[in-house]
C-alpha cells in the first residue's frame, strides 16, 4: 500500500495536476477520476461561476464525473475544462453515448484578475497541461495550479488583503476508508487558526507593525450604511472572491450520498473562514465518491468538513508573498 500523503490523492483513483502562470499570477487545478466517480455539489455565496454542475444534481441522468476543474481567471477560465475534456477523450474516457465518450467535468472558478495581470486567464489549453501534469503523487500547495492567484481578507479591499493558496489533506478512517480534500482559498473573509485566531486576514491600513484589522468589526463598523441597497452592487469588481474545492472519499455513495458530502464539508469551510458564504463569494465545493469501500455518509460528511477546514489552513500557511500581498510565511 502507498504510504500516506495526507493529501486528496490518498483517495485511490484520484489523481491531480497544476498548471498556472506564475507572471500573470494565474492557473488551475484539475481533480481528474478518469474511470468515473459519483459526484455531487452544494454552491452557497451570492457569486458563482460555474460550468455542468446540474450534471451532479441527483434528479438527472448523468451518474458519474470524470474530472473536475478549479482555476482562476473568473468567468473566462471555465474554459480549462474544455481542455481536460479534450485529454480524457483523447484516452478514451468519458460518458458512452453510443457514438461517442462525453467526457463529464464539471468546473468552478475564482476571481484573481485584481492580481497579477488581468488580461491572462485560465484557458483549454492550460487546463489539457494540467491533465499532463496529473499524477497520484502529493500535489503543490500555496502558490500552486489554481491557488496561484488566490488572496484573503479584503473587507477594507484587495491593498490591505493576505496572499492564500492551495491546499490539501486527508484522513485515513481504517478499513480502506479515505476521505481527502483540496481546495482553493480565495476569502472576503479572515481565516481562522486551530484557535480560532487570525491566521491569515484583512490588516489595519498603515499599522506599524501590521496586524489584523478583523473583518467583522470592518462590517460592524459599516452597519449604519446598510440603509443603501445599491452599496453592495456598486462594489468595484476587484472585491469579488470566492473559495473553491473538492473533497473525495474511496466510500460507495450514491449520488443523493455525495450531494449531501459536499454540503456537510461546507462546514470545515464556515470553522475557519469569517465571515463565509457572503454575496461577495460564490463558494462551492465538489463531492466525488470512487466507490471502493464501504462507508456511511454521516461519517463521510463529518470528516470532509475536518479535511477540509485542515486544508484550507494548510494552502494558506503554504502561499508564498508577492508584490503587494503578504502571505503567512515570514509573519512573526
Amino acid at each position: 500500500m502507498a504510504a500516506f500523503q495526507n493529501a486528496i490523492t490518498d483517495v485511490p483513483g484520484i489523481l491531480v495536476g497544476h498548471a498556472a502562470d506564475a507572471e500573470a499570477l494565474t492557473g488551475c487545478t484539475v481533480v481528474l477520476c478518469p474511470e468515473g466517480a459519483v459526484g455531487g455539489v452544494d454552491q452557497r455565496g451570492g457569486a458563482p461561476g460555474t460550468r455542468q454542475i446540474d450534471a451532479l444534481r441527483p434528479v438527472h441522468l448523468v451518474q458519474k464525473a470524470h474530472a473536475v476543474m478549479l482555476a482562476g481567471g473568473s468567468a473566462f477560465g471555465l474554459d480549462a475544462a474544455s481542455g481536460a475534456m479534450r485529454w480524457l477523450e483523447a484516452h478514451g474516457y468519458g460518458f458512452d453515448v453510443r457514438v461517442a465518450r462525453v467526457p463529464i467535468v464539471p468546473a468552478a472558478i475564482l476571481f484573481d484578475l485584481a492580481i497579477g495581470r488581468a488580461d491572462v486567464r485560465p484557458d483549454a489549453e492550460m487546463g489539457y497541461r494540467a491533465c499532463l501534469a496529473a499524477t497520484s503523487e502529493r500535489p503543490a500547495e500555496g502558490n500552486a495550479g489554481a491557488g496561484m492567484g488566490c488572496t484573503v481578507g479584503k473587507a477594507l479591499g484587495p491593498q490591505f488583503g493576505m496572499k492564500g493558496g492551495l491546499g490539501t489533506a486527508s484522513v485515513d478512517l481504517g478499513h480502506g476508508l479515505v476521505v481527502g480534500a483540496l481546495v482553493a482559498v480565495n476569502a472576503y473573509g479572515d481565516v481562522l487558526d486551530e484557535r480560532g485566531d487570525i491566521l491569515a486576514g484583512c490588516l489595519v491600513p498603515g499599522a506599524e507593525p501590521p496586524r489584523f484589522a478583523d473583518a467583522l468589526a470592518v462590517m460592524r463598523a459599516r452597519a449604519g450604511e446598510a440603509a443603501d441597497a445599491d452599496r453592495f452592487g456598486t462594489l468595484p469588481a476587484e472585491t469579488s472572491h470566492t473559495v473553491i474545492g473538492v473533497v473525495a472519499t474511496s466510500a460507495r455513495l450514491t449520488k443523493e450520498e455525495a450531494n449531501k458530502v459536499a454540503q456537510m464539508a461546507h462546514a470545515g469551510l464556515a470553522r475557519v473562514i469569517r465571515p463565509a458564504h457572503t454575496m461577495f463569494d460564490g463558494d462551492t465545493i465538489f463531492a466525488l465518491s470512487t466507490g471502493a469501500a464501504a462507508g456511511e455518509v454521516n461519517l463521510v460528511g463529518a470528516f470532509a468538513a475536518e479535511v477540509l477546514a485542515r486544508a484550507i489552513l494548510r494552502g494558506v500557511r503554504a502561499a508564498d508573498p508577492v508584490p503587494g500581498w503578504p502571505a503567512v510565511k515570514g509573519r512573526a
